[in-house]
């Protein structure tokens, strides 16, 4: 799985990319067919926004979350891509 990690008026620290890159980690272990990942993180006025799509194989999942802890940002995302791709996941496997 390869993210693309990219940062809208906020800097891209070490800290911030280990943190979504273990947290993506976690949808992996649901569904293994996540073929990249693009991330994008803003900070609009008190807002931190994290956005993502997702590629899955045959889909794309997308959403979108917003806290004023970016970190709080991130988690809200993954569990809005989560619910998303077990979704996905439970079509593909009912055919």
């Amino acid at each position: 799985m390869q993210i693309n990690l990219t940062g809208h008026h906020v800097e891209i620290t070490n800290s911030l990319r280990e943190y979504v890159n273990t947290k993506f980690s976690k949808l992996e272990r649901h569904f293994d067919q996540i073929n990249n990942v693009y991330v994008v993180l803003t900070i609009e006025k008190s807002n931190q926004i994290a956005e993502s799509t997702v590629h899955l194989k045959g889909a794309e999942v997308h959403a979108t979350a917003d806290n004023h802890d970016m970190y709080a940002s991130i988690d809200a995302l993954i569990d809005k891509l989560d619910r998303q791709i077990l979704k996905h996941k439970g079509k593909t496997t009912h055919h």
